[in-house]
């Protein structure tokens, strides 16, 4: 007798609500930390300056969590295809990712005005890391996009797919341009320098989980195994 629980199998069942829990919990926990935390300006300020002060300890546990989700995610990738285009790239990505995110709790960043010649070494360490994810995000796009417009059962999830790697990609520009030195367009960008890296953030996050959901979707969508026949009487 089969157990249901083996169906779709705990790997991929696991990773897939790990890629809707973790990420959509990351941006709430954020978003209203980023609301009620006294002194705090959200469309100015990055999401990391929320690991610093009494309460800091909430944003770093957020992305200890977001990231252990990722390298889930990524062992289900592993399972979910087993060749062909992502089969490779996607889990090791993903589990760059996770990582990098994970890291980022520890190695809290300095107070964001602090020119990145003076931070200490775990702010720079930090800046590299979210360099690492954001620079990740719009590949890992590409690299599903590819496998999605091939195949019929996640062909639905291209286009989005697509959309969420160019939104992250122009927002990661902006940011780049924001840190620049520069006149009054630039002084423009760095007060909405908050807003903009909520814009590939949240891109990231919502593509993720966008998977996880279709994961689990087409998981169930499959007929079950035929039972094994006991001996004819």
């Amino acid at each position: 007798m089969h157990d249901a629980l083996d169906y779709p199998s705990r790997k991929v069942s696991l990773g897939a609500w790990a890629a809707i829990v973790g990420p959509t919990l990351f941006v709430v926990v954020f978003t209203l930390e980023g609301w009620y935390r006294p002194g705090y300006e959200p469309a100015k300020m990055y999401v990391s300056a929320l690991s610093l002060g009494p309460r800091g300890w909430i944003q770093i546990l957020n992305f200890v969590v977001v990231g252990i989700s990722f390298l889930l995610f990524a062992r289900a990738i592993v399972a979910q295809f087993p060749n062909g285009a992502a089969a490779r790239a996607g889990p090791i990505l993903f589990a760059i990712m996770g990582l990098s995110l994970l890291a980022s709790g520890p190695f809290v960043m300095d107070p964001q005005a602090t020119p990145f010649s003076q931070m200490a070494w775990h702010s720079r360490v930090h800046h590299v890391l979210g360099a690492v994810v954001f620079s990740l995000g719009p590949a890992s796009c590409l690299v599903f996009f590819r496998r999605f417009r091939r195949d019929p059962a996640w062909r639905p999830l291209g286009a989005w797919t697509f959309a969420a790697g160019l939104l992250m990609a122009a927002a990661v520009v902006l940011m780049k341009l924001a840190t620049l030195p520069g006149g009054a367009s630039v002084n423009a960008l760095q007060a909405w320098l908050g807003a903009i890296q909520r814009v590939a953030i949240v891109s990231l996050m919502a593509w993720v989980a966008s998977l996880g959901w279709w994961m689990l979707r087409e998981g169930f969508q499959q007929p079950f195994p035929p039972l094994a026949r006991g001996p004819t009487r």
